[in-house]
């Protein structure tokens, strides 16, 4: 019984690391279902880095459309980042957090295209910032690009034309 009184910051210590492993899993794989689910929605929703659109043969309506989210991290990763920080290398627990966070970032920002009616949107950004706080920290990114609505130049020369 003295050896169990000994060691007991050690078993609590496993218990929320294993804990926050499973959680952590489950909840991460919950997230990447609904990312896969919801890229399939809006996959017509075209996204480019580059300045310009690839076909330049029509006229476009533009607006500024964004997505950000924040993502935070669970315990084992926050354990396993701290381990990774002391004897240096890759940080890999990261990786899923920011693969995560710009990919639902990405669907904000197109979805936000979609109410607009936006079958593209050009010279996509991203930026990310840490959001530090006490013991678990997390990562908020933010995308944002030009959304581009095809408009018939025609009907756009009748309205100019009423005015």
């Amino acid at each position: 019984m003295e050896i169990l009184f000994a060691f007991a910051d050690v078993i609590i210590f496993a218990v929320l690391l294993a804990v926050g492993f499973f959680v952590g899993r489950i909840a991460e794989s919950r997230h990447y279902a609904s990312i896969r689910q919801r890229e399939k929605l809006f996959e017509k929703v075209n996204v480019f880095t580059s300045r310009f659109p690839p076909t330049v043969s029509q006229t476009f309506d533009a607006s500024l459309v964004s997505g950000s989210v924040v993502v935070s991290q669970d315990y084992f990763k926050a354990v396993a980042a701290s381990l990774y920080s002391l004897f240096g290398g890759r940080v890999r627990s990261y990786e899923s957090l920011l693969d995560r966070a710009r990919r639902e970032s990405v669907l904000r920002m197109k979805h936000a295209a979609m109410r607009r009616g936006a079958s593209m949107i050009i010279n996509v950004k991203f930026q990310t910032a840490q959001v530090p706080g006490r013991g678990v920290g997390a990562v908020e990114l933010f995308a944002y690009g030009t959304a581009l609505r095809a408009v018939d130049p025609n009907a756009r020369g009748e309205v100019d034309a009423a005015r």
